[in-house]
């Protein structure tokens, strides 16, 4: 007979997916709202306003809409894998989520190796959207998985190597030992940010390609591609690319919160909010996960503000700044800050 201990903690991790796969479906829908007022600030326009208070209805208008179009597949495409790429696209966005931690002790999966777990599922992206260029026998939309396949493995590599740099000053592969190894100097000057802040830039740039943001959106170049990969797709298909891409942001703000901004960690915590406040349990915890929540959601505003900003690079520019400038910088970033650990060691020991 399984002890009370066991059957609690086989509930309580369906519920903590459940509650995570809602809180990333709800995040969306405000990423939306917040991509259409954002982008209508900047150009001087109203915005929505018309579904709902300030319009905080629209995206479930858009998701109605979208329920009710008729799903088009093309005479010539593979049915199969038509329908496969945007199931694949939003399960990778989702699943990403579960290994990171919005607080000490509250992450859906606490693996050894999480970090690992990011990288290997954010490399499977490229197969939805590749496959989803084949399927649909369209040149447009084969080019923009073609396009798609070089970028992502492009950057991949800057991306894994600003990673790598992290994993030395951290000493752990798992994602709460990274956020916990921002805390050694009592103050937010202990954040990769600070410590590290050459790979900060390389990942966050990197981060604009994964996602295929602008100035990195060549995947979907309207003015050349018609739309991309996704061109041939229509209803709640087109939805789920759709959904896959701003989960994809989201979760992408939160990987770079976790790795150089102190994930959940208060700036001055143990010093100010635990050692003169006096702070602790539940209420430490809700506070550290309002911490996490505003950190992601600024690096989430920065992702919509650049995409309503900047121009899109040029398809030679676009490799050219992955191959001759981000790669060779962030393994020159790597050798720096292995030079300085093994200095601090030597050192300290």
């Amino acid at each position: 007979m399984p002890t009370p201990a066991a059957i609690w903690e086989f509930i309580d991790l369906p519920l903590a997916i459940f509650v995570l796969l809602n809180l990333l479906l709800v995040t969306a829908s405000a990423l939306v709202w917040a991509e259409r007022v954002v982008s209508a600030l900047i150009q001087e326009r109203v915005g929505p306003n018309r579904v709902g208070p300030r319009g905080l209805l629209q995206p479930f208008a858009d998701v109605f809409k979208l329920i009710f179009k008729e799903d088009v597949v093309p005479a010539q495409a593979n049915r199969f894998l038509h329908s496969f790429a945007p199931t694949l696209m939003v399960v990778i966005a989702m699943t990403t989520a579960s290994v990171i931690p919005f607080a000490r002790g509250v992450v859906v999966a606490d693996v050894g190796v999480g970090i690992l777990v990011v990288l290997a599922l954010t490399s499977l992206s490229v197969y939805g959207v590749t496959l989803a260029g084949w399927s649909s026998n369209s040149k447009y939309s084969l080019l923009g998985g073609l396009r798609s396949a070089a970028q992502m493995i492009s950057y991949e590599l800057a991306m894994g190597a600003a990673v790598v740099s992290v994993i030395l000053l951290s000493g752990t592969l798992n994602m709460t030992g990274i956020v916990e190894s921002q805390n050694h100097l009592g103050s937010f000057f202990g954040w990769n940010l600070f410590r590290n802040p050459v790979g900060f830039i390389i990942f966050v740039i990197a981060a604009f390609a994964e996602t295929n943001r602008a100035p990195f959106d060549l995947p979907e170049a309207e003015q050349e591609l018609v739309g991309g990969y996704h061109t041939e797709y229509s209803g709640m298909k087109f939805g789920m690319f759709f959904l896959a891409e701003y989960v994809n942001m989201f979760v992408a703000s939160m990987i770079i919160v976790t790795l150089f901004v102190g994930g959940y960690l208060l700036p001055f915590q143990d010093v100010f909010f635990v050692g003169v406040l006096g702070v602790s349990g539940w209420l430490l915890t809700v506070l550290q996960i309002l911490t996490f929540v505003v950190k992601t959601s600024f690096f989430a505003f920065v992702f919509i503000w650049v995409r309503w900003t900047l121009p899109r690079f040029k398809y030679n520019q676009l490799m050219t700044i992955g191959w001759k400038y981000l790669l060779p910088i962030a393994v020159a970033n790597i050798l720096v800050i292995a030079l300085l650990v093994a200095l601090w060691h030597s050192v300290a020991g």
